[in-house]
């Protein structure tokens, strides 16, 4: 069946004659178009580059027999990082988007059909935590203070740090021993609860960034308290339509959005920028180049080998990644009514499985799911009678060793019968529509090292000023965004990426100036 893409509106060049500096933002995803809204707003002149043939990176779409798919982000929390950006340009973003509040935020559904509904309303989710462990409601309540508490400290006040050197890093360190980030996010929910399931509810959330919760650090549990105070929201039409809004941002300001357009490497002389190369052999010039592809792939790739001194080879293939993922994009003839917009589909094993993926690399034959169905909130992104869905399913990296051409197709096969068996009955016989991504995707189409899908894992010694600096360490002129970079993965994390750079890129007559 043959897949199609959003289609691009027509660009418009800035004039030749455009005197503004030059920034050159390689990679569409939403750190890229988050930062070219910034730059434009500051007084650059911008092109951002996409290898793709349609704006998005990981929130790409496909498109195909009638049914809209997104390729990636499906979950929009804290909506004013996006509102932010909109007011930059003088415009309000509900003008343009319609985002829509998700109640329950997710359905949870364990192996044997028992379900957790995460409601958006506390006293609805602390009547489920009494459902399932009375004893556990006032150790749920203090792990939500807990979980404000490294909101507070984890996005509030350093999500925007750029933490350019280690000095940076050791002002917070009495606030993360504070708040015990030495623990993992599991340990964290295990201090507070004791019921089994109720650990697994509140403690998946870093596999939503490519965190294993066994070895992230506690201070991802900011994400409950995230959801709990902005709650979680679905922008209709998709999350290409947030894509859309952002590239019209971008357009709006007199800049551009070239797809198709491959960079080979970062031009640098003298330990500085001067542009990029494309595969085209097109050269391009720049006073600053803003990266969003992946970070390892920028270093390891992008940026000549004389010019890196802390990112070398060596200390990228010693960095630990986050996980990969297998993804099935799939139409029905039917709608599953009763089936909500957002379920998490546990498996029969937890931390074994998370080990699997994370540590011993291994294909399981068990897995765990998340499936979306879209249509439940927006008929439009199916035909009439129709529903879209996706289902993902978390799997190790390309270091795996798995041939993903030979093992997908068994693999789908596997959980479209557990589908079948458990919450989509009869699916088999209701597809018409399918389209399948996996860890070789993500290495080949995204450039993501060894496939990860969210880049680097984000273990303590890998989060903050362990992380490739927003400020590349190696170039003058160069700058990082998105999931591989301070703050991390997921949409309110790449978008802060971007906020970052108000307070590391000079301004627009200062950059001029040092070319």
């Amino acid at each position: 069946m043959p897949v199609t893409t959003v289609a691009e509106p027509a660009t418009s060049s800035p004039s030749v004659d455009d005197a503004r500096p030059h920034a050159v933002v390689i990679g569409s995803g939403f750190g890229g178009l988050a930062a070219a809204v910034r730059l434009g707003a500051r007084g650059y002149r911008v092109t951002v580059l996409e290898k793709l043939d349609a704006p998005g990176g990981r929130a790409y779409v496909f498109r195909q027999d009638g049914f809209t798919f997104d390729a990636g982000p499906t979950i929009v929390t804290a909506p004013f990082v996006l509102e932010e950006l909109w007011q930059l340009c003088g415009r309000r973003m509900e003008d343009d988007i319609d985002l829509r509040p998700m109640d329950p935020f997710y359905q949870i559904r364990f192996h044997d059909g028992e379900v957790f509904n995460y409601w958006a309303d506390v006293e609805k989710v602390r009547e489920e935590v009494k459902r399932f462990a009375p004893d556990d409601l006032e150790g749920y309540d203090a792990y939500m203070k807990a979980s404000e508490a490294n909101y507070k400290v984890g996005f509030e006040d350093l999500a925007h740090v750029p933490f350019n050197s280690m000095l940076d890093m050791v002002k917070v360190v009495p606030d993360l021993v504070k708040l015990q980030s030495y623990r993992s996010v599991y340990g964290m929910v295990a201090k507070y609860v004791k019921n089994p399931r109720l650990r697994e509810v509140l403690s998946f959330h870093p596999l939503l960034v490519g965190g294993n919760p066994f070895r992230t650090t506690s201070v991802y549990c900011l994400i409950s308290y995230l959801e709990r105070r902005y709650g979680v929201h679905f922008a209709m039409g998709g999350t290409g339509r947030l894509v859309e809004g952002l590239v019209d941002l971008i357009r709006g300001q007199g800049n551009e959005v070239r797809c198709g357009q491959e960079v080979a490497n970062i031009n640098v002389q003298s330990g500085r920028v001067t542009g990029v190369r494309m595969k085209s052999g097109e050269s391009i010039a720049a006073d600053i180049v803003v990266s969003n592809a992946d970070s390892a792939f920028t270093y390891r790739s992008l940026v000549p080998p004389p010019a890196r001194q802390r990112w070398t080879n060596n200390r990228i293939e010693r960095a630990r990644y986050s996980m990969s993922l297998f993804v099935w994009y799939f139409g029905t003839k039917k709608r599953y009514e009763d089936v909500p917009h957002h379920s998490i589909i546990l498996g029969p094993r937890y931390k074994e499985l998370i080990e699997d993926i994370f540590q011993r690399k291994i294909l399981a034959e068990d897995f765990s799911l998340y499936l979306h169905r879209p249509t439940k909130t927006d008929p439009s992104l199916a035909p009439e009678g129709c529903d879209t869905f996706y289902v993902l399913s978390p799997v190790p990296h390309m270091q795996s060793g798995v041939d993903w051409a030979e093992k997908a197709e068994p693999y789908r096969r596997k959980i479209s019968e557990f589908l079948s068996s458990s919450i989509l009955p009869d699916l088999e016989q209701q597809v018409i529509s399918s389209h399948m991504i996996t860890p070789q995707y993500f290495q080949d189409d995204l450039n993501s090292f060894h496939g990860a899908a969210f880049g680097l894992e984000p273990i303590m010694l890998q989060s903050a000023g362990f992380r490739p600096h927003n400020k590349s360490e190696d170039v003058k002129g160069l700058y990082l965004v998105g999931a591989g970079t301070h703050p991390g993965a997921g949409l309110p994390g790449v978008i802060s990426s971007a906020r970052v750079l108000d307070s590391v890129v000079p301004d627009a007559a200062q950059a001029k100036g040092a070319r």
